[in-house]
């Protein structure tokens, strides 16, 4: 991993984390492209995704698109930070652009690329962003308080389902998670993300049930860069969040989900 190219990045917050770690670690972009063209039966089923989220929802229970924006995150929600509505085209990963080696492995590369999991019948996208400021253990050279600043970022997809895809989407994230625990390597617009191990944390309340992963990328340092996800179904709807710290993706340190935009998403469902 180039160090003074992830620093850069760092700077530029605005930059999607997943996209941020996959130029920072990946190699050629031919050799990964052949590997993507190779395991696209490994990824998520056919079709662009921004046409998937336009698309009406089958029948059923599912949302539409259009109902899922009413009900997705907005800047209003929030107390904190900054609530974007629309995904740079540059910055927004295509479903079929996501593969894993495994292929129980897929439902946790789609998590960490904010991807709804299996066939839902509508998706849509937010991004988050928040920076505090608090004051620094250590004094500059003068003896002066320092101050130490955090950006956190969350990508997200709220993603409607009929016929009972939601739980099954979700039961599969949860047997990846076991079954992966020990890493893969995921390709992502043909870059190379290899992941070093899978850890599940504390499940989130406020939904019908949830999983929580914390997501280690293997940067080429003594400690992986920490990804966190969670999914919350709340009945036919998944809320899929993909957190990054940029310090963190440097440092390798564990860090806080900002759950207080996870549970504003989750309360919208209802």
């Amino acid at each position: 991993m180039r160090s003074t190219a992830v620093r850069r990045t760092a700077l530029a917050a605005s930059a999607a984390a997943l996209t941020l770690l996959v130029t920072a670690c990946g190699g050629s972009s031919g050799d990964g492209a052949d590997d993507a063209k190779a395991k696209s039966d490994q990824s998520a089923p056919a079709g662009d995704d921004k046409a998937g989220s336009e698309q009406a929802a089958p029948a059923g229970d599912a949302l539409s698109a259009a109902d899922l924006e009413k009900v997705a995150l907005a800047q209003a929600d929030v107390k904190s930070g900054e609530v974007a509505t629309k995904i740079p085209a540059d910055q927004d990963v295509a479903r079929d652009k996501v593969s894993t080696d495994d292929k129980a492995c897929l439902p946790i590369a789609l998590s960490v690329a904010a991807l709804a999991q299996g066939e839902p019948g509508a998706e849509v996208k937010r991004s988050w962003q928040g920076q505090t400021d608090s004051l620094s253990k250590g004094s500059g050279p003068d003896g002066q308080d320092m101050t130490e600043t955090q950006v956190n970022m969350i990508r997200l997809s709220v993603a409607s389902y009929a016929g009972g895809g939601a739980e099954q989407a979700l039961a599969e994230l949860k047997t990846a998670t076991e079954k992966c625990a020990g890493g893969f390597v995921a390709t992502v617009d043909g870059e190379k993300m290899p992941v070093a191990e899978v850890t599940t944390t504390a499940a989130p309340k406020g939904g019908d049930e949830g999983v929580a992963a914390t997501v280690g990328i293997d940067v080429g340092k003594e400690a992986a860069a920490p990804m966190k996800v969670i999914v919350v179904r709340k009945g036919d709807t998944l809320a899929t969040f993909s957190a990054t710290n940029l310090s963190s993706m440097m440092n390798g340190a564990d860090f806080e989900v900002p759950m207080d935009v996870v549970d504003a998403q989750v309360a919208k469902l209802g």
